[in-house]
């Protein structure tokens, strides 16, 4: 389950539709597994973390004397706010209706032709954002409405997020940069909340099992930002789609012909 969270967190493909898919085959889908599949999430966060280390922590250090600090830090808090008051609301209606099978399989879908559509569009939206420091706050939470898309299971955070930025008018680069940073207080606040809410589920005896998740997403979700970063700088996010696309049909097959019971 680490692995899958940190392969799939960050690229555009849903983590949380791959993780619902993956304990349901695995038999974790009791109440536990769901606040272990959120907990993980904060190693793939530690990822981000490290390897944007210089520019987050300079960001942090030089808040209160430079204008590009805190223009970027006021974004991403702008960015993050449309999911945080949206999912309070929402998101146990979600868990309790959408965290199946078929859902994520559809979402997996329709996301994978609307990837197809934006990247093969004959007058694709000029780019007017080549670095997140051109944002602007009205930038910053368009994405931020954008990325509550991705509390659909299955249609993804981080595809949401940047292929929405690039609709927008950031740069895939641009785009993608501001996906990782949103991801940090989006998905720690939402590990941290669920970890408080269901606290009554845990005991100590379940801490090996989460710091190895914890451990193994961290050290899979290094690697995968590494590789995306240098992916983007020559290739679109087309194999992506027609992956969600075969996978959503496999699920789907599955799922009406029994051969998989996938939980519901």
């Amino acid at each position: 389950m680490g692995v899958v969270e940190g392969l799939t967190e960050f690229l555009p493909v849903s983590s949380t539709g791959h993780l619902i898919l993956t304990g349901s085959l695995l038999g974790m889908t009791d109440d536990k597994s769901k606040v272990f599949d959120i907990a993980i999430q904060t190693g793939a966060i530690l990822a981000v973390i490290i390897v944007y280390w210089e520019r987050l922590s300079g960001a942090v250090r030089d808040f209160g004397s430079s204008v590009r600090a805190r223009r970027f830090l006021i974004n991403v808090a702008i960015g993050f706010l449309p999911a945080a008051g949206i999912g309070f609301f929402v998101y146990k209606s979600i868990k309790a209706y959408l965290f199946n099978g078929p859902v994520v399989a559809a979402a997996f879908i329709v996301g994978g032709l609307i990837i197809l559509w934006v990247e093969k569009r004959a007058q694709p939206t000029p780019v007017r954002i080549n670095d997140i420091d051109e944002m602007t706050p009205l930038d910053a939470l368009k994405v931020g409405l954008v990325q509550c898309l991705g509390m659909i299971p299955g249609t993804s955070r981080s595809g949401a997020t940047i292929i929405g930025g690039m609709l927008l008018g950031l740069s895939r680069k641009a785009a993608t940069d501001f996906s990782f940073f949103l991801a940090i207080p989006t998905l720690t606040a939402a590990g941290g909340y669920s970890l408080w809410k269901e606290r009554a589920l845990l005991s100590v005896a379940d801490v090996p099992m989460f710091a190895v998740g914890f451990i193994v997403s961290f050290i899979s979700a290094w690697l995968c930002v590494h590789w995306l970063l240098r992916y983007i700088s020559t290739h679109t996010f087309v194999v992506f789609a027609w992956y969600r696309i075969a996978f959503g049909i496999v699920v789907l097959f599955t799922a009406y012909t029994g051969l998989v019971t996938w939980a519901t």
